[in-house]
């Protein structure tokens, strides 16, 4: 792919998820969409995802002109198109010849016809039908001026456990151990419980039925199922490389709802590597009952900004709801002015677009009270249809500035999905409390809160790039971690770790002889052992002669070279130190031994960022609940975003020299933003 924007005009996409063939009878409504889109600034529809019945109604016979007519439709008010690949739902004709398209679950059932989601990615006789119906999409559309961006499938997650994915299992695992059963009994720890292997068909996939206890097979698993997922996913776009190589290639990454944390099931640093463009699909439950909005959007703009950093260039919002889903437990509209807030959110944090599911609401089956653009009533006089009208409208304005600029950041926050499987399967700690993804998002939250740029990267990311490294419960960490980790401090960065860091290698055996020696000289400590909290107790340290609550886990500490930052206040390690900090040859490290409260991230991550002088996009004074994003283009000018996610008035204090960025007004000093509201400007360089 060699376009250096997605979009040709440089141009912001908005629009959408549209579904022309569940309207094939009712051409009204079809002529209709397109007098609404117009209306509503739509310049970029999806289509194509769920449409396998119909471009393919029977085995071998095509129907593409309903496709045809969106494609020449778009094309005629200036629009694009994101083609989707159907694969994520196949036809019952198919299902019903072909049954090994369908996935097997864990307890070894074949699941029925229907749903979506559900189909075997090791199936050889599915992997053929994809890569046809892709080369007959490739061929018609490649030459259309309205072909923006291949959409390959949907939402990729899930699992097989059918005879064919447990023998592709078996070749993945004779690969990655060198075709030795040894090695792999090695890393599953054989021994314990007679789990020894010594035929390669005694290796199947974990099933419930048993506690699944050897982790190191099921991390292995885990592994297995990102790499099977790419591996199909790849297999898809063989076609559309082949017939249209400069049209780019995305799929739709996702979050874990209704927590909002990184999405589970697949390590998407590996994904990452091989779409061009990342796109994800975004549904936070605004106005919830269980934390502030601004909780929430600190969350969103954890999300966004670790998809931003996979490939550290902008992204595209594939879906969002204008209104409300139907999945949640309570399906809540957005209040007024919500959509126009989180938006712009997306925008601040580096998206090229805000694209919407969907369209239209369906007329029946299950999303038919799903939020859309146009509802039931087909009116443009709505309240949604007016706010989505308003986007629209801005994001029209705000093109020119925004669309290819980034988000620079010296500080990376490091997830990583291994470590995150290997924790939560651990038998150990808290059962309920590990909250390895809510942790981050809590340390991530303490730089949101001052406006201060961070990139939420993967161990796949050079950490050299930043100035600050913060790796809070890296269970799982290779030697080569340790090793990266050590050369970044000693060579000048500053490192913060926690508590549960680096006690498994990548095979999720433990390191012998107790914490790594390497991680000792970083630190200049020694964990000696972790206090695992029930629900009723809690502890306290003292920091910078403030006291802190401490919930859920807390380190016990050997001090070696470091200095002592905080101290216990009760338990049999009181008195005893909790936070460190030691120099190490050029660099500093930092060990936070316990779970401490908010106040205590606030105020360590304040001291440190006053300390290393790291400064945000725009200096502008607020409370909490209001956060201060923005891009910048290779001359160092820049847009911010000024936004209120709370629902009271906010007077800010704009320090830095800076103008509106729709009338041109100069608006340095006090202003005042109304809930959800927000405030576009240029930086005055």
């Amino acid at each position: 792919m060699t376009k250096e924007y997605v979009t040709d005009e440089r141009r912001l996409l908005h629009g959408g998820d549209y579904n022309p063939e569940q309207w094939k009878d009712y051409p009204e409504v079809l002529e209709q969409d397109i007098e609404l889109m117009k209306k509503s600034g739509v310049n970029t529809v999806s289509v194509g995802m769920f449409s396998w019945a119909s471009l393919e109604p029977k085995e071998g016979v095509y129907d593409f002109e309903w496709l045809d007519q969106v494609f020449d439709r778009m094309n005629s008010i200036g629009g694009k198109v994101i083609l989707a690949t159907p694969s994520g739902a196949r036809p019952a004709w198919m299902a019903k010849k072909y049954p090994e398209v369908l996935r097997v679950d864990s307890l070894r059932r074949k699941q029925l016809y229907g749903a979506r989601h559900n189909h075997c990615f090791t199936s050889p006789y599915y992997r053929s039908k994809t890569q046809e119906i892709n080369h007959k999409l490739a061929e018609r559309y490649q030459n259309h001026p309205a072909l923006l961006v291949w959409h390959i499938s949907n939402e990729f997650g899930g699992e097989c456990h059918c005879d064919l994915c447990q023998e592709a299992f078996r070749g993945w695992l004779k690969t990655r151990y060198n075709n030795s059963l040894e090695k792999i009994n090695q890393a599953w720890w054989g021994p314990f419980w007679s789990h020894t292997i010594t035929d390669w068909n005694q290796i199947e996939s974990p099933s419930p039925i048993g506690e699944n206890l050897v982790h190191g097979m099921n991390l292995d698993w885990k592994r297995f199922v990102t790499d099977q997922t790419i591996d199909f996913y790849k297999n898809e776009i063989v076609p559309l490389r082949e017939v249209t190589p400069d049209i780019p290639i995305t799929t739709n990454f996702m979050s874990d709802n209704p927590e909002f944390i990184p999405f589970r099931g697949l390590d998407y640093s590996k994904f990452a590597k091989e779409v061009d463009v990342i796109s994800w699909d975004a549904y936070p439950a605004w106005h919830n009952d269980y934390e502030e909005t601004y909780e929430l959007a600190s969350k969103v703009a954890f999300i966004n900004d670790s998809f931003k950093s996979m490939k550290q260039k902008p992204w595209l919002l594939m879906e969002s709801t204008p209104s409300l889903v139907n999945w949640h437990q309570y399906n809540k509209p957005k209040r007024p002015n919500m959509h126009y807030l989180s938006s712009m959110q997306i925008l601040a944090h580096g998206s090229d677009s805000n694209l919407y599911f969907q369209w239209r609401k369906s007329r029946g089956a299950s999303e038919k009270f799903h939020g859309a653009v146009v509802d039931h009533d087909g009116s443009a006089e709505n309240r949604v249809f007016k706010e989505v009208s308003q986007v629209g409208a801005t994001m029209d304005e705000l093109s020119a500035k925004i669309v290819g600029t980034q988000r620079k950041s010296e500080v990376g926050l490091l997830y990583d999905w291994e470590s995150d499987w290997a924790l939560e399967d651990a038998q150990g700690f808290g059962l309920t409390t590990k909250h390895y993804p809510q942790t981050l998002q809590k340390h991530y939250q303490a730089f949101w809160e001052k406006d201060i740029p961070v990139d939420v990267i993967t161990k796949e990311n050079t950490f050299e790039d930043y100035r600050l490294l913060v790796v809070p419960m890296l269970y799982l960490m290779s030697e080569e971690t340790i090793q990266r980790l050590n050369n970044f401090v000693a060579n000048g960065g500053t490192l913060v770790s926690s508590y549960i860091t680096g006690l498994v290698n990548e095979r999720d055996l433990t390191y012998l002889g107790g914490w790594k020696k390497e991680l000792q000289e970083i630190f200049g400590i020694e964990p000696l052992e972790t206090d695992t909290y029930y629900p009723g107790d809690s502890n306290q340290i003292v920091y910078a002669d403030q006291t802190y609550t401490v919930k859920d886990y807390a380190t016990v500490i050997e001090v070696k070279n470091a200095d002592i930052l905080a101290r216990y206040t009760s338990d049999f390690y009181a008195g005893t130190a909790a936070v460190t900090s030691n120099e190490y040859k050029k660099g500093t490290a930092y060990y936070i031994g316990a779970r401490a409260n908010e106040a205590f991230n606030r105020d360590f991550y304040n001291q440190l960022i006053e300390d290393l002088d790291l400064k945000p996009l725009l200096k502008v004074e607020h409370n909490i609940g209001v956060s201060v994003q923005g891009r910048e283009e290779a001359d160092q000018t820049s847009i911010v975003f000024i936004m209120n996610f709370t629902e009271e008035k906010q007077i800010v204090n704009i320090i830095e020299k800076a103008q509106d960025s729709f009338t041109g007004e100069e608006v340095t000093g006090e202003i005042t933003l109304q809930p959800y509201e927000v405030k576009v400007v240029d930086k005055i360089i």
